[in-house]
């Protein structure tokens, strides 16, 4: 029994220390440096030091306490279950970019609010227009921003 214990203390000791190889906020190191995603390569050749995202003005808007943020979201099972569906039938659609698939959807008293970066005016007007439709839904305050980068 006492062995018995001591394998599991080890085993959790072990998988704890492996998570801890490197400092936090310590890059990874990419040994074989190798382009994955189409386009990735031309963007390395081009820009071959990577730089940090700047999200300061962001952050100041979302420090606003008029700025709704997820932990706004309506606890009650109405909201809930509006937000899920307007988040399945973004992420299932195909012509979104992966920014507009992650965009924050905050549901309180059925009214949603939109906010994050999309690719163009179409996808924010696609998103509300999604989200318009969602049974439930009494209004949208749709405060996606266009991304001109």
């Amino acid at each position: 029994m006492n062995t018995a214990k001591l394998f599991v203390l080890m085993s959790l000791s072990i998988a704890a220390a492996a998570g801890c190889d490197r400092a936090e906020g310590t890059p990874r190191s990419d040994s074989n440096n190798t382009a994955t995603v189409p386009g990735e390569v031309a963007q390395r050749a081009n820009n071959p030091t990577p730089t940090a995202a700047d999200n300061t003005d962001k952050n100041d808007r979302d420090r606003d306490p008029a700025a709704l943020t997820p932990g706004d979201q309506g606890e009650n099972e109405t909201d809930r279950t509006i937000t899920q569906k307007i988040r399945q039938a973004v992420v299932a659609n195909d012509t979104l970019s992966m920014n507009a698939k992650n965009v924050k959807i905050i549901t309180n008293g059925q009214v949603v609010t939109l906010r994050g970066p999309v690719k163009s005016d179409k996808e924010k007007a696609d998103i509300a227009a999604i989200a318009q439709g969602i049974p439930g839904v009494q209004k949208v305050d749709n405060q996606l921003e266009v991304d001109v980068d």
